[in-house]
């Protein structure tokens, strides 16, 4: 609901700060007050196109702001996508420079006009001149058909989850057999590239962890190659070609012992070198080289060079190759299974569809019912209107399947008898379209998201007990939510719950248009005025207070 409209400087109005309340909100003033003003400047805060000429001459800058006290789940959806914070209500505001920029905000976060007219439109449905109504939008008319059976039919919103669900169903299912039919297809056509690809891995048979096993076993082979040289020439320096180092040692000792003093001065000597000449003689016999296999090693690196070839033609880690070798031989069993796995897709498919078109079958019945009880009811109201001439009916005709049945819905109307049937928005304009919108709006009351609905030239070419039969719709529509309407009817302007009046006043060749909600006894003047012009009477003051409802 529409709490607050604040305007600076658009056109006649120099600052103006309007509250408004449920139920209906009526404006009246003179022609030419500066009634379009205000639906220019709610326009603006909506998101409406922008015009440099809407700023106030001798301004530099406009502003509008629009404060709303709901925020219904679709717009806070709407908010929630465009990282708005929000709580219990939302404040548009727009402003406008004299060069023809234009920028917004929603609760002080900037946004694009898009943005912004996105979310004035869920808040705010005008019929007049500046139309956003979502009727004329033939893409709304399923849902609002939808909204009407479910308040009018028992378990058609159980019928419509069913649709829902079942075409989830079908839809789910017919991805599954597209997805393995383009899978199958490209497997057939790599079946060969497969084939080998198998075949190889599962001769290499390689094995998680075997990598880095035979990475280790060559690193400790071509280690021990490494020592056995050393060992060699450890021993050859030793041996010395014959003269081996032990019997240099055993040689000096034995010469040591031919010393003929008795006893032998040296003999703990020559003992020591007895002893190193069996430790030299035993330390030579240790340092056999260890025999490296040549073949072993050549072996190792070969499987060591095949596994990590592998690994590259598939671009994988060489322990993920066991993993790659079953993926390709799951596509195998899969091109082997194709045929049986295709027919169980195909039976599934079948089956989903056959509930969805039994389930959409009976929506399809089902909206053909409300669309005759809507037409009915709309129908009923058109003559007080002063639409009796017309003829409203709901089209239904086949469309693609979806998540919402298989029906395109649109609303149709002809104005004149023998005239065709036509969308609605090309068989009606100016006042009579306004009307049949509210006749469509008191019907489907209840049924939508927008709570404010704003009215101009609703009351265009009627009067006396049409413009009371309007009036009295506009009651109805603005009980279960909130009505603005501009009109320069009195037997309207007598069903408001509140009463603004517009004027216009020039002081020092400056001229401003103002609004003021105006109590009982003004509201009895101004509706006198509006029966009788510019000079009320009695008899217009006795009028207008017939016509104030309660």
């Amino acid at each position: 609901m529409l709490v607050g409209l604040n305007i600076t400087n658009i056109v006649l109005i120099e600052r103006l700060n309007l509250e408004f309340g449920r139920g209906l909100n009526i404006l009246t003033g003179e022609t030419g007050a500066g009634k379009s003003i205000l639906l220019d400047a709610l326009s603006l805060a909506l998101g409406a196109r922008s015009d440099a000429g809407l700023v106030r001459h001798g301004c530099d800058m406009a502003s509008v702001i629009a404060e709303f006290d709901d925020c219904s789940p679709v717009l806070a959806d709407i908010l929630d996508e465009n990282g708005i914070e929000h709580d219990c209500g939302v404040i548009l505001r727009r402003t406008l420079s004299v060069d023809g920029k234009s920028r917004a905000w929603i609760n002080d976060t900037p946004v694009s006009i898009k943005t912004l007219k996105q979310v004035g439109d869920t808040l705010v449905e005008i019929h007049g001149q500046f139309a956003n109504h979502t009727l004329l939008n033939q893409s709304t008319h399923r849902s609002t058909l939808d909204a009407f059976a479910a308040n009018n039919i028992d378990g058609y919103s159980n019928l419509l989850s069913s649709v829902r669900s079942a075409y989830n169903e079908y839809h789910t299912a017919q991805n599954r057999l597209t997805e393995l039919q383009e899978l199958l297809d490209r497997s057939i056509a790599e079946r060969e590239f497969l084939e080998h690809n198998v075949a190889e891995l599962r001769a290499l048979n390689p094995q998680p962890g075997e990598e880095d096993e035979l990475s280790t076993r060559r690193s400790a082979m071509m280690n021990a190659e490494k020592n056995a040289a050393i060992l060699t020439d450890a021993l050859e320096v030793l041996s010395n070609r014959g003269n081996s180092l032990d019997g240099q040692i055993f040689n000096a000792a034995h010469v040591l012992q031919r010393i003929k003093t008795d006893p032998n001065p040296y003999s703990e000597q020559i003992d020591k070198l007895y002893q190193a000449a069996e430790i030299v003689s035993s330390v030579i016999g240790e340092l056999e080289p260890e025999s490296t296999d040549i073949d072993d090693m050549d072996s190792i690196e070969e499987r060591l060079f095949a596994i990590r070839a592998a690994a590259r033609k598939h671009r994988v880690a060489a322990d993920e190759l066991p993993t790659k070798l079953a993926e390709m031989t799951d596509q195998l069993n899969a091109i082997d299974n194709s045929d049986a796995e295709l027919k169980k897709l195909h039976t599934v498919v079948a089956n989903a569809r056959a509930t969805f078109n039994k389930f959409a079958s009976d929506l399809t019945s089902a909206r053909a019912a409300a669309a005759n009880s809507l037409r009915e009811k709309i129908l009923a109201e058109l003559p007080e209107l002063k639409l009796g001439s017309a003829d409203f009916m709901v089209e239904c005709v086949a469309g693609t399947p979806s998540a919402h049945g298989m029906d395109e819905i649109t609303f149709m109307i002809k104005t004149n008898p023998g005239s065709p049937f036509a969308p609605l928005h090309r068989a009606a304009s100016g006042g009579e379209l306004a009307r049949l919108m509210l006749a469509l709006r008191v019907v489907l009351a209840g049924t939508e998201n927008a709570h404010t609905f704003v009215f101009d030239e609703v009351d265009t070419g009627i009067s006396g007990a049409t413009a009371s039969a309007v009036g009295a719709r506009l009651g109805r529509l603005a009980k279960s939510g909130q009505a603005l309407v501009i009109t320069h009817s009195a037997q309207v302007a007598g069903y408001a719950d509140r009463h603004f009046k517009i004027a216009k006043s020039v002081t020092d060749d400056k001229t401003t248009t103002s609004v003021t909600e105006i109590g009982p006894d003004e509201r009895v003047n101004e509706i006198a005025r509006i029966i009788s012009g510019a000079e009320i009477t009695p008899e217009s003051i006795t009028m207008a207070k017939t016509l104030i409802k309660g």
